[in-house]
């Protein structure tokens, strides 16, 4: 085993890989750019080099360089970024470090969607009919769309994690589809090239774990159910897939030896399958560490990224197909700084409260300080619950999920433990598209800050109690609020009543009120509770004030458009005098690894342009102004 390792990646991931290596006695070393400077992945390392702006993590350059300075003698890439990107295994051989990864021919072949298709075909791995374009032309891969028949999924060849994904289900859709999902894939991969395939309604997302070592060992262990999904984005993971035949387990674990096989595979990796009408098909390989590895590691009893380290050292993993065991059910919620009431627009800032139920797994990017930033994944952290059976899992991360408070950040936690009580999740039976086919009144509405005020007074009227009793052995210190006298409150605040009236509220008053939400400990200026997975954070204002929740502002007038949040602008496809109607897309922006397109309010004329492409423009920031017609 090597004793210095590079962690080329950031967040809660890098954080993960330290925690293993700090195990096994490894000298861990984090890299950082600018926006980064600050976070946990940099704390906890050992040591940590700064590798320059906020795209450093894609610069290979950098990456090695830092390496090779801080004397490391391996380099794991984590997950995203440049984890499956071959060029980046290549320059660690080429530097004489040891890559914690696939070979690269391995990453060459299933980073792009239809080599893997091409292969999967060779070595009997079922796939789904479709076809990838021999050129960018968008009237060549329309003719092979109306071969399958709608409606179909087009995929960019290049990358994954949901970018460039479309489901059209009409003709006339198609082509605006396809130019969207182009755009998208570009920006993320810098590769224009789409597949075509069929669309599968009511399916499930199952996905296999391999491992395999440079002594000819590749297992399988337990299948992972990923059928939660927003926008192709996972949001619920969990293991064992629930209600999957044991032949359908057997034949998929099959499966996904064979893909690694086919590609002389080494080290951990994931293959991807889509499950419908009792049969499944490849979906696609992921080669890197997946982020929803620890259900696996919760039933199997396994440290995959330790598994990944001796396989990279060319030592044998140790087990073979027999040894490998589960026990009990495991489930993951991801959560995102995100607002699901907003069309889940990212969020960002500080994280001034952190809060997290007992009896958890907490795998985590954030701290009580830390400070969540527009420019990366809005993945912040991840929690894991493993109970014996799979109802009382679910019952345990609907329980964490309403107890968690991450103030004052907007997460998707309330959103979550909705979620966990839907009939389709409760039965087993979600499939990928029944998130995206719901609306607002579904989802229903979160909390209002009405009902969070009393338990947020409650919160900061007992840390100051306790303030109070932690200052002074006097026991005038710790004396409530009872007294013989005529007297005014020992402890009161100002809160805005439903009709937007000041009001004053003592002690007294509230007492019993920490009842109504889970509460944090409030610091010096805020206080933040929790209420059915709701957090609501509040501001401690001066005297003459009212304490508000946090709010943001919409996209702008129909006079100007302005960026809902901080984000990097990626196209501004109008000029000065171009005539514009209402939900015309006027920008595109991207904010933590997603495009957003901000149309126009309203008919108008382009009379202002305030920004370019490669600008960070901040929250509320007008970027187009209109003349209106």
């Amino acid at each position: 085993m090597f004793t210095r390792l590079l962690v080329a990646n950031r967040g809660e991931i890098a954080c993960r890989i330290m925690k293993t290596a700090r195990r096994l006695g490894v000298h861990s070393i984090a890299v950082y750019t600018d926006p980064d400077r600050g976070q946990r992945h940099v704390a906890e390392a050992d040591e940590a080099w700064s590798i320059g702006e906020r795209d450093g993590y894609l610069d290979i350059d950098r990456l090695i360089a830092a390496a090779r300075d801080s004397g490391a003698e391996a380099l794991h890439p984590g997950y995203g970024f440049l984890s499956e990107n071959p060029a980046l295994a290549e320059a660690c051989e080429g530097a004489g470090i040891v890559f914690v990864g696939p070979p690269a021919r391995a990453s060459r072949i299933m980073g792009l969607k239809d080599s893997a298709r091409a292969v999967m075909v060779a070595a009997g791995v079922p796939v789904s009919e479709g076809h990838a374009e021999e050129s960018p032309d968008d009237t060549g891969i329309l003719d092979h769309a109306l071969d399958i028949g709608f409606p179909v999924i087009i995929k960019a060849v290049a990358g994954g994690g949901g970018r460039g994904l479309r489901r059209v289900e009409r003709e006339e859709d198609f082509p605006e589809a396809l130019r969207s999902a182009r755009r998208e894939t570009e920006a993320a991969f810098g590769d224009r090239r789409m597949l075509v395939e069929r669309f599968m309604a009511s399916s499930r997302h199952v996905e296999v774990q391999v491992l395999a070592d440079s002594h000819g060992t590749v297992l399988h262990l337990p299948e992972r159910d990923c059928s939660v999904q927003r926008r192709w984005q996972k949001l619920i993971e969990e293991s064992p897939a629930p209600g999957l035949p044991a032949r359908l387990r057997q034949a998929m674990g099959e499966a996904a030896v064979a893909a690694a096989r086919a590609v002389d595979y080494r080290g951990a990796g994931t293959v991807e399958f889509i499950v419908a009408d009792g049969s499944f098909s490849f979906l696609e390989m992921n080669t890197r560490l997946q982020v929803e590895h620890p259900v696996t590691e919760a039933i199997t009893g396994l440290d995959l990224v330790e598994l990944q380290l001796r396989a990279a050292t060319g030592e044998p993993l140790g087990l073979g197909q027999s040894d490998v065991t589960f026990t009990g059910h495991s489930i993951e919620a991801r959560i995102n700084a995100e607002d699901p009431y907003d069309g889940f627009s990212p969020r960002a800032g500080q994280v001034r409260h952190l809060s997290v139920p007992d009896g958890v797994r907490w795998d985590a990017s954030v701290a009580e300080g830390s400070e969540v930033t527009p420019y990366y994944d809005p993945l912040i952290a991840k929690l894991i619950v493993t109970r014996p059976d799979r109802a009382s899992a679910l019952d345990a991360l609907r329980d964490a999920l309403d107890g968690l408070i991450v103030g004052s950040v907007s997460t998707n936690a309330g959103f979550l433990s909705w979620l966990t009580d839907m009939p389709a999740l409760r039965s087993g039976d979600m499939t990928t598209n029944v998130i995206d086919a719901l609306g607002p009144a579904e989802m229903g509405e979160p909390p209002s800050s009405d009902d969070a005020a009393p338990a947020a007074a409650a919160a900061w009227m007992a840390r100051l109690r306790r303030q109070r009793a932690t200052q002074s052995a006097s026991p005038w210190s710790a004396l409530g609020s009872f007294r013989l006298t005529e007297h005014r409150a020992e402890a009161a605040v100002l809160l805005r009543d439903s009709a937007g009236d000041l009001c004053e509220v003592s002690a007294g008053a509230l007492s019993g009120t920490e009842t109504l939400a889970t509460a944090s400990s409030a610091d010096a200026s805020s206080v933040a509770v929790n209420i059915a997975g709701h957090t609501v954070t509040f501001e401690v204002p001066d005297r003459a004030d009212a304490w508000a929740p946090t709010a943001t502002d919409d996209t702008g007038s129909v006079d100007a458009v302005a960026a809902p949040f901080p984000a990097v602008v990626v196209e501004v496809p109008v000029v000065i005098g171009d005539v514009v109607a209402a939900g015309d897309v006027v920008v595109v922006v991207e904010a933590m690894k997603m495009l957003h397109s901000l149309a126009a309010h309203g008919a108008g004329t382009v009379a202002e342009i305030r920004c370019s492409a490669g600008d960070a423009v901040e929250a509320d920031q007008v970027l187009v102004t209109f003349e209106r017609t």
